[in-house]
């Protein structure tokens, strides 16, 4: 099972993408935060569609 991505808002008003506890990226606005998320999302999907072949 793949771990839950989510994005967090930081003290200085950035955001930071995780991966579980892992922080993959920070520092990030809002919008490119949730367009990072969206595309370590859809690589998960693709990932897991590939295996179940």
């Amino acid at each position: 099972m793949a771990e839950m991505i989510r994005v967090k808002p930081t003290h200085d008003g950035t955001y930071t993408v995780y991966r579980g506890t892992l922080a993959l990226i920070s520092g990030l606005t809002r919008l490119q935060a949730e367009r990072y998320e969206a595309s370590i999302s859809r690589q998960q999907q693709t990932e897991l569609a590939a295996a179940s072949h």
